[in-house]
């Protein structure tokens, strides 16, 4: 029978076999790979060429001062306000229903598409023609629409 196993002996590699074991998994790497570290090689040549790896290297030289510009034109009160706006005008519109502004843009595109059509005709709009488009239901609504937005903004503008 045999005899039990008292100790395990852990192989340690020397520096110079994690060295060559290194290279080894490298070389595999870089034959799977090699189209893409083809085409990698490809794409740094041509931002060597023209300018633009040169360019980006400055920019990382130079990043500290880069940030600090950067900063500063962010910081500048247009661009806060422009910042400012669009948070608003997005807390806005997720308050409006998706299916209501869908309507309204395809409403809008419309009504751009038929004033154009108007614009070409040339005609001309006097008082009685006022009083009769008044009767239209499409125009009806467009009116009673828009003065409901008048309200709405009036009772906005009130607060």
């Amino acid at each position: 029978m045999a005899q039990p196993i008292q100790t395990i002996k852990k192989t340690e590699l020397t520096e110079e076999q994690k060295k060559v074991q290194s290279l080894e998994n490298l070389l595999s790497e870089v034959a799977q790979n090699k189209d893409s570290l083809l085409e990698t090689l490809h794409l740094l040549q041509e931002l060597h060429d023209s300018g633009i790896l040169e360019a980006l290297g400055s920019l990382v030289k130079a990043k500290e001062s880069v940030a600090k510009i950067a900063v500063g034109q962010l910081t500048r009160p247009p661009v806060t306000n422009m910042i400012n706006n669009a948070m608003a005008a997005g807390g806005a519109l997720t308050a409006i229903d998706p299916e209501m502004t869908q309507k309204l843009m395809t409403s809008v595109a419309n009504g751009l598409q038929k004033a154009e059509q108007g614009l070409q005709s040339g005609e001309k709009v006097g008082i009685l023609d006022l009083m009769k488009v008044l009767k239209d239901p499409d125009i009806n609504r467009a009116i009673g629409f828009g003065l409901n937005l008048l309200k709405g903004i009036g009772e906005g503008l009130k607060e």
